[in-house]
């Protein structure tokens, strides 16, 4: 029986089409600059996100770290959400790897930091009482957040101030193509505000790799030192990024399936007594489950083929690879085992 894997929209397997354009790949070496796919992938996502320049870089986790390192210089300081994905789950990296000091705020539900507490914590420069800080350099945001698209309005207002204050802007756009379907918006729209975004490929796209990191042609340039350091350079990359250009061409549209289906499956276990559903937005949705019952309903589905996130208990994440008919399934199962424990 086919696996319903909901943890992430990372575990998507590349498709027939994609398996095709990857195995027809014409390759180079990407260090020396002469993979011809990768070179394309770099130039039509650049057009696409109304940017100068990209580069391809193996993980969205690197093309952040690059992003960051691209920015700032050691002992300078970058702000961003406490919860946000470049802070609490990509290592420490900035810091351990960059000596670039993280200023986490606390963000509001829908993952906006408010821009009271983003100009407090900016902090002085220069001789004097600017000596005593590491130097504000950098704000970095999220798109989507936990599903969430960040609202448009807060996005323009806060980058412009930002940019007033004399930061630059970063965006981790892993789910960005989500943020952009969801609103009905174009890439180069949700990228426009920000001097850079990260755009991770191996998510909702469906791609078995790969990031792209946007930007003007000087903070690319650092970047690519970066990614060097990093041991991010790759020789025949073309292979991936072959399979970035098919998702670019064919799996951007059809994300809004997942996010119809992310609705079906809320609308489905909402109506399950013992599940509440707290939020849904794109191709995410969150649950309250009863204590108790977390790990036993996640080892009962998994019995019947069916994966939710242990970490996550409470979170669910729709893709190319769960239809309509896998979301029936799942919710049908979950009612069998809340039915199972009254009975």
């Amino acid at each position: 029986m086919k696996i319903i894997d909901l943890r992430s929209d990372t575990v998507t397997r590349p498709t027939p089409g994609m398996l095709k354009a990857m195995m027809c790949a014409e390759v180079g070496d990407d260090v020396w600059g002469d993979d011809p796919t990768v070179n394309r992938l770099c130039a039509v996502i650049a057009e696409r996100t109304g940017k100068e320049a990209a580069l391809f870089l193996p993980t969205g986790t690197q093309s952040n770290l690059a992003g960051i390192m691209a920015h700032c210089e050691r002992g300078d300081e970058y702000i961003v959400g406490q919860m946000a994905h470049t802070y609490r789950w990509e290592g420490g990296g900035a810091a351990v790897l960059g000596s670039v000091v993280p200023q986490p705020l606390e963000q509001e539900a829908d993952g906006t930091i408010p821009l009271a507490k983003i100009s407090t914590a900016i902090k002085p420069h220069g001789a004097g009482l600017g000596a005593h800080f590491a130097r504000s350099r950098l704000l970095a945001l999220e798109n989507t957040w936990s599903g969430k698209v960040l609202p448009a309005a807060y996005v323009a207002e806060t980058t412009a101030f930002a940019k007033s204050k004399g930061l630059s802007t970063h965006l981790d756009g892993a789910r960005a193509f989500n943020a952009a379907v969801g609103s009905g918006v174009s890439i180069g729209d949700i990228c426009n505000p920000f001097d850079s975004v990260s755009l991770c490929m191996s998510k909702g796209l469906g791609a078995p790799a790969g990031a792209l990191l946007v930007g003007d042609k000087a903070f690319i340039e650092r970047a690519y030192r970066w990614r060097k350091v990093l041991g991010g350079g790759m020789r025949q990359s073309g292979f991936i990024a072959a399979a970035c250009l098919y998702a670019l061409d064919h799996q951007v549209e059809r994300l809004a399936e997942d996010h119809e289906n992310a609705k079906t499956l809320a609308d489905g276990l909402a109506k399950i007594d013992d599940v509440k559903v707290t939020a849904q937005a794109t191709n995410m949705l969150f649950l309250e489950l009863p204590e108790a019952h977390a790990k036993p309903l996640e080892a009962f589905l998994k019995s019947r083929n069916m994966l939710i996130q242990g970490v996550y208990n409470a979170r669910l994440v729709t893709h190319h690879d769960v239809s309509r008919e896998d979301v029936n399934r799942f919710v049908s199962a979950v009612a069998e085992y809340f039915s199972g424990t009254r009975s």
